[in-house]
């Protein structure tokens, strides 16, 4: 994109007579309908080779290796919108031809299962289909719906979500109609023509073949056994047509089949915004003594278990019971849900933490000479701070810290923690004698991708032996990049950022969080310290016909652009919210868009790039004009920086995997911005672990 653009993405929903709207039917304001819940070909999509950033050395040899993406050529690439567009959407393709890659795509990396709940969102689990593909691999309908409709938008497909008894499913325009596809249930029905058929369609069918067997409606037990034995074939001939029931009459999973469909379509069903937000993208970041593991297992943890909510995806393996469909959509993975490792071994040594910490202040070091414990306070007379950043592109679900410290008499170290970006400090731990300690981060982490420790060091010959984190995530199996028999071609890549930008590699700060404040499981709004004028929340309204919301960000390396938009509801014509942005601490403010009405539910999403040299601050606001109704149920702001010590370092990518029972490995340095090898399997291979480290480390 050309320097100073401004790109778009929007989704509307334009209101109309009847039509369900966020905030009518629960306590919460969306109503959550429950469902239960041939081989395709796909591209690895890998962006072309940007310009190599800077070889860390030196002084910064401790700095930041920004997007460190390994691919295969036997899964793809789904890290951002940008990679998924290059993996499933192709120049030629058909509108009909687009929104099938768009369906397959989502079959293929999510299951139907109860969703995880972040608690951020308005309706408290993620709908971002980037998100979904990537941390969790699973969902139910309503996130599934909206996956559907984020990623047909995205191409130019218009798209809306219909919620049925007990199920959702989406519809997609194109060729002058609406066509349904339910990546849910993977579905979909075609008409005599080919073309695929409509919800309605599907509600007259299903209804009107009812009112001719009336002791049928409504009666599960009746259709099941109706649809036994092939009896599904018997049923409304629209149905019939469906080549994705089985001789049982039961979708690809086994789960739900023909009379879910004749219990959930009839009835009438207007359109309903189940809301997204866009931004999420994998940046796998590494500094000298940084690594992430992946794995593909879990050891029973996920990110509902500490609300009581199950999860059988958990021990579900690809192939068999209700993921029996996986494979036939290319799933490589002996599981989906992946339980990793975010370590950080802060190079204390030599002083090399410096590149990878946000703020070393009063400390000196060891290498610098002077006897002492590696890291300690240099003036006495004031605190000695260091600040450490724990970003991952992948959920937190416990932590640890681990240092050893060295605490004369009348000295003191204490551990804080911060969500919110450094905003917000609280004490977690207070030190007052040498030794080494553990400390448990888990109640502070829990649901975060990002958050900050500061350890402050009080007193002559206070310090540091030794500073380690380590964060347990949740990641999907699938999306990883999967080996098979033969030969796999294996992609690595460092520093470009999913096709936004090259150089010395970005980071991102995120602001994102429930506008429910009284929702304090994980973030709320009020955390970023907003400037709020004449809005309530529940969600976040206008008391009147104006009110606007103005969120501080601030980087910590010059700003590149500022992705950012809502999830909203501007019900008539002249309601709106108006997207605005200022370098000057509120002065003056530039209008960047309008997320306009009519609509009881929409997504508005845009990118700025033309942003002041030198600029590490900004505040986005939103900005409200009420007639009718006006709410913002979601946001999402995501500030790209350049890392102000961000290079290229030498990589070890390390993949582990089993044949017929035996142990097999590869490990690979890399020591190009842009690498290729091969890894040969001679037999099929079970996948184990993907460690991504720096080649540097000490």
């Amino acid at each position: 994109m050309r320097a100073g653009a401004v790109s778009i993405f929007i989704a509307v929903l334009t209101g109309c007579a009847g039509q369900h709207e966020p905030g009518a039917t629960s306590a919460n304001g969306i109503p959550s309908p429950t469902g239960d819940g041939g081989s395709d070909p796909m591209t690895n999509g890998v962006p072309d080779s940007p310009a190599a950033p800077p070889l860390l050395g030196n002084g910064a040899s401790s700095g930041v290796v920004s997007f460190v993406s390994v691919t295969s050529d036997r899964v793809a690439d789904v890290s951002s919108l940008e990679a998924w567009q290059r993996a499933f959407i192709h120049d030629g393709m058909s509108d009909a031809d687009k929104a099938d890659a768009i369906w397959r795509s989502v079959v293929a990396f999510r299951h139907q299962e109860e969703p995880g709940r972040e608690l951020i969102e308005w309706t408290g689990h993620p709908h971002d289909p980037i998100k979904l593909f990537n941390v969790y691999g699973y969902s139910q309908c309503d996130c599934a719906s909206a996956a559907l409709s984020a990623l047909g938008r995205s191409v130019g497909l218009d798209a809306r979500q219909r919620p049925l008894t007990n199920h959702t499913v989406a519809e997609l325009y194109w060729s002058g109609g609406w066509h349904m596809l339910d990546a849910a249930y993977i579905d979909w029905f075609p008409r005599p023509d080919k073309s695929l058929a409509t919800v309605d369609e599907l509600t007259a069918a299903t209804s009107g073949w009812l009112a001719s067997h009336p002791d049928l409606a409504g009666n599960r037990a009746g259709l099941l056994a109706f649809m036994s034995g092939g009896g599904w074939r018997n049923g409304p001939p629209l149905l019939a047509a469906s080549p994705y029931y089985d001789s049982d009459g039961l979708f690809p999973a086994r789960v739900q089949g023909w009379a879910d469909t004749m219990l959930e379509y009839p009835g009438t069903s207007s359109a309903y915004e189940y809301g997204y937000t866009l931004g999420y993208r994998v940046n796998v970041q590494l500094r000298r003594g940084e690594k992430l593991v992946r794995n593909w297992f879990n050891d029973g943890h996920h990110v509902n278990d500490d609300r009581g909510i199950s999860c059988d995806t958990l021990t579900a393996q690809p192939g068999a019971g209700q993921m029996a469909y996986s494979p036939a959509y290319g799933d490589l993975a002996p599981g989906r849900i992946g339980n990793g490792t975010h370590a950080y071994v802060v190079p204390l040594a030599g002083g090399d933490y410096r590149g990878g910490a946000l703020a070393a202040e009063n400390l000196a070091d060891a290498a610098a000479g002077g006897a002492g414990p590696l890291v300690r306070v240099a003036d006495p007379t004031k605190p000695a701070v260091l600040i450490v950043r724990m970003a991952s592109s992948y959920l937190d679900l416990s932590g640890a810290l681990q240092l050893t410290a060295v605490v004369p008499s009348g000295g003191a170290i204490t551990v804080a923690f911060s969500r919110n970006h450094g905003l917000d400090w609280q004490t977690v731990a207070t030190i007052a004698a040498s030794g080494a300690r553990t400390i448990d981060l888990s109640p502070w982490v829990r649901r975060q991708y990002d958050y900050r420790v500061r350890i402050q060091l009080e007193g002559d010959g206070t310090g540091l032996d030794a500073l380690a984190i380590s964060d347990v995530v949740q990641h999907s199996q699938r999306a990883l990049p999967a080996l098979a028999v033969g030969d796999n071609a294996i992609h690595v890549t460092t520093g470009a950022s999913g096709g936004a930008g090259s150089g010395p590699g970005e980071g991102t700060i995120t602001l994102d969080a429930n506008t429910d404040s009284s929702q304090t499981l994980n973030r709320v709004y009020t955390e970023y310290h907003p400037l709020v004028d004449g809005l309530l929340d529940t969600p976040l309204q206008p008391t009147g016909a104006s009110g606007a919301i103005t969120f501080p960000v601030a980087t910590p390396g010059d700003l590149s652009r500022l992705r950012f938009g809502t999830f909203y509801r501007a019900r008539a014509a002249a309601d709106h919210w108006d997207y605005a942005v200022s370098f000057d601490q509120g002065q003056s403010f530039t209008t960047v868009d309008r997320a306009a009405g009519p609509t009881v539910g929409a997504e508005r999403f845009v990118t700025f790039d033309r942003i002041p040299p030198g600029t590490r601050a900004a505040l986005v606001r939103f900005a409200g004009a009420q007639v009718a109704a006006l709410d913002i149920f979601d946001f999402r702001i995501d500030a790209d920086y350049v890392e102000p010590v961000g290079g290229f370092a030498p990589i070890v990518v390390t993949y582990e995997w089993t044949e017929n029972g035996q142990p097999r490995s590869d490990r690979h340095v890399i020591h190009s911005l842009d690498e290729r090898y091969t890894i040969h399997c001679d037999a099929t291979p079970v996948m184990r672990s993907l460690t991504v480290a720096r080649a540097d480390e000490r």
